[in-house]
């Protein structure tokens, strides 16, 4: 636009001698600029119009058809920038013929610079929204990376502990078996056997397979623990309380110590046991959470408590004993409802309460 008022600019002054001729200068600039800011079809005809038909009165204002036929191009009605034509088929004297071919020569080039500023403006907007809509898929597409390689970690975790659990129970079924029934043999043996030679080398091989036989415990009740999946053990209690509404909220990403499995288990059970007996509540939130340094364990519900009595209720004080036994800080208030607060550190030396 700056281009096409330059030029007509040029265009028009030779022909300026006096002084109100700036007239159609100041009138072209400012229509111009009002049609830039309100982008209304009905505002740009009603301005477009009024010029031409000004152009009938005051021949002046034919030099700067241009710059406003610019912003009439693009609009609902078709070819409406025709019309610009129509005072310069007039012969007017102060108009030479000249001009008149530069100003429809420069109407035409402003009708390609509209439809080429048109174009690559929606080019710009089609890219634009196609950038957004790239960026947002890669975000979809990243979230469900994540979700599906998590989904895929806590799959081979579950089929891990499922596998050890397997081989405890295998362990223990079969090879746990023979050395107890070879144990028992061997007992028979000594108890029949008059050979003090025979039985002392019988004792040796029982004391043998004692040995091995609490060495396959060991080991079984190991794989066992390790089995224990907590997620899934707090979500089956989770299914199984009917009292009332419940939601559990799990974010644990590393392996839980075994103690501390055991620990969240048991206060879960007495917790959800409590609501049952004690509480009127109609909502309960279970949260499980890991942060840098210790995990946090919160039971809350709505219901409305009486006094709390840690020191008496068997139950709250088995809570806290098993909290403290692994170094850990509970929390027990009545405050907008019944709520028990854990946080057990990680890195410290726990004594395990199995």
């Amino acid at each position: 636009k700056i281009i096409i008022f330059i030029i007509c600019l040029a265009v028009y002054s030779p022909k300026i001698n006096e002084t109100y001729m700036i007239v159609p200068i100041l009138a072209a600039v400012i229509l111009s600029s009002a049609l830039s800011y309100f982008d209304d079809d009905k505002f740009l005809l009603g301005i477009y119009a009024v010029y031409i038909i000004t152009c009938f009165f005051q021949p002046k204002f034919i030099f700067f058809i241009p710059l406003i036929c610019y912003d009439a191009i693009c609009t609902r009605i078709k070819w409406i920038w025709i019309f610009a034509l129509l005072p310069l088929s007039v012969n007017f004297s102060e108009v030479p013929i000249t001009s008149r071919f530069i100003i429809i020569a420069f109407i035409i080039v402003a009708y390609i610079l509209k439809y080429h500023t048109v174009s690559l403006q929606k080019t710009l907007s089609d890219y634009r929204e196609l950038r957004d809509s790239t960026k947002e898929l890669s975000i979809r597409l990243e979230k469900k990376n994540k979700e599906m390689l998590e989904k895929q970690d806590y799959e081979i975790n579950l089929a891990t502990l499922k596998e050890r659990n397997r081989i405890a129970r295998d362990i223990h079924d079969n090879v746990g078996h023979m050395l107890s029934r070879s144990i028992l043999q061997i007992g028979a043996l000594l108890a029949i056997n008059k050979d003090e030679n025979i039985k002392e080398n019988l004792r040796l091989i029982k004391d043998t397979l004692s040995e091995a036989m609490d060495s396959i415990r060991s080991s079984v009740h190991d794989l066992h623990e390790e089995s224990i999946d907590l997620q899934s053990e707090i979500q089956k209690l989770v299914y199984d309380f009917k009292f009332c509404a419940i939601k559990f909220d799990y974010d644990v990403e590393t392996n839980i110590d075994k103690n501390i499995k055991y620990c969240f288990i048991a206060i879960t059970k007495e917790a959800l046991s409590n609501i049952i007996n004690h509480s009127n509540a109609t909502e309960v939130t279970l949260i499980i959470r890991e942060h840098p340094a210790l995990y946090q364990f919160v039971v809350q519900d709505n219901g409305s408590q009486g006094t709390i009595n840690s020191e008496n209720g068997i139950g709250l004080k088995n809570i806290s004993e098993r909290t403290v036994s692994l170094g850990g800080n509970v929390n027990i208030s009545n405050d907008k409802g019944f709520r028990i607060f854990i946080s057990i550190p990680k890195n410290r030396n726990l004594k395990g309460l199995t």
